[in-house]
């Protein structure tokens, strides 16, 4: 026993040597996260990028902090306020949640995002980069929200424009557009919400680095009008985003803002999901857009063969150099940490289009995974080099 107790007390002392205990110990420096409710000082995040979380729930039996897909248990205190932390998080936006007695309930003392398929909470880990997206005292654009009747799925909907600065004073000026969009299980709310798109572009025009440009989000989910039938089934019917966006949202923009209308002062991109929607778009449509920006994913081949394009390449663009002369930007991104599928599926399509003869240019997010910090990176990198 006595051996057994000796051992025990050299390992410990090795870990306390190495700096374990100053690992796992809590740094009591937490700060309200930016995006809290107003005057809300919890979530908290510290140095350690740690979260922390606090509610007030005096009758509740047990509560957990919902974050990176690990639930944290939280302590109550003598006044029925339970807290708790998390481990350190990745820098960036995430989202998170609250488990009550077993009920997942956003945090009313954060901001709401549209994520995951509802509205709930969010909280942002400071980066060493975000200078390139903070509110600065620069010259800002406009956010508008433009409803608008679809014929082809029969229902209102909406779509959000980013005009930027001195769009309307400067009333004989015409600009590019961008057609920006969202992934899977997210809205037409994200790339301003989330993914600061706004104050983006404001500090790369700011700053010259890009040119003032109209960007424009849409929603993503469009479908024909259901019949009784399959309403009552709740079943959706057959995706036709492409033909609302071609047919109705494209000449809607051109006719109720100063663009440039043609396919050299048209770029498209998107969010994985968003980035298989855009690729078939920019592939079907390349008399309408001539630069494109694929973030966290391609066009949904995660088993694609490389050597085989005809699924990419179709039409009279059967080969890479006629698509090199029509696409101005062929452009990629991904983040270094981003789970399966991919890595895989983008290494791929990489490799397919260089096999063809493809050009394009590719970017990695340093230690980002499948989250918004690595498209808000893309969508810097990606702005930059539009339209010139």
């Amino acid at each position: 026993m006595k051996r057994y107790l000796d051992i025990v007390i050299i390992v410990l002392s090795l870990c306390f040597q190495s700096g374990w205990s100053q690992e796992t110990q809590i740094v009591e420096d937490f700060k309200p996260s930016p995006m809290n409710q107003s005057e809300k000082q919890f979530p908290q995040v510290n140095s350690q990028r740690r979260v922390r979380a606090s509610i007030v729930a005096p009758n509740a039996n047990k509560v957990q902090l919902d974050i990176g897909g690990v639930k944290y248990d939280m302590r109550k205190d003598t006044n029925g306020v339970w807290t708790g932390e998390s481990n350190p998080q990745d820098e960036g936006f995430h989202y998170y949640q609250l488990n009550i007695d077993g009920a997942s309930v956003p945090d009313p003392g954060s901001l709401y995002f549209y994520g995951a398929g509802r509205w709930g909470s969010g909280v942002e880990i400071p980066s060493r980069d975000q200078e390139f997206f903070e509110l600065k005292n620069v010259s800002h654009g406009l956010v508008s929200e433009n409803i608008y009747f679809s014929k082809l799925t029969n229902s209102f909907r909406r779509c959000f424009i980013y005009t930027p600065a001195g769009y309307n004073e400067n009333t004989k000026t015409r600009y590019p557009v961008l057609y920006l969009q969202h992934g899977s299980f997210e809205d037409e709310t994200g790339w301003s919400s989330q993914g600061k798109a706004n104050l983006i572009l404001d500090n790369l025009i700011a700053s010259k680095q890009a040119k003032p440009m109209i960007i424009v989000m849409d929603n993503g989910y469009a479908y024909k009008p259901q019949s009784k039938e399959i309403k009552e089934k709740k079943e959706r019917t057959e995706s036709i985003f492409e033909e609302v966006l071609i047919s109705e949202v494209i000449p809607m923009i051109d006719a109720k803002f100063r663009t440039i209308a043609n396919r050299e002062n048209r770029a498209i991109a998107g969010l994985s999901m968003g980035a298989n929607q855009t690729m078939r778009i920019m592939m079907n449509n390349l008399e309408t857009f001539s630069y494109y920006g694929g973030f966290s994913g391609t066009a949904n081949y995660p088993s694609i063969d490389p050597l085989d394009a005809s699924t990419f390449l179709d039409g009279k663009y059967k080969e890479g150099s006629a698509l090199n002369k029509k696409i101005k930007l062929f452009w990629l991104g991904l983040g270094t940490k981003e789970p399966a599928p991919f890595p895989k599926s983008v290494g791929a399509f990489r490799t397919m289009l260089e096999q063809q003869g493809i050009k394009y240019d590719y970017y990695e997010s340093p230690e980002t995974a499948h989250e918004w910090l690595t498209w808000r990176r893309c969508l810097y990198q990606f702005a930059s080099k539009l339209f010139k």
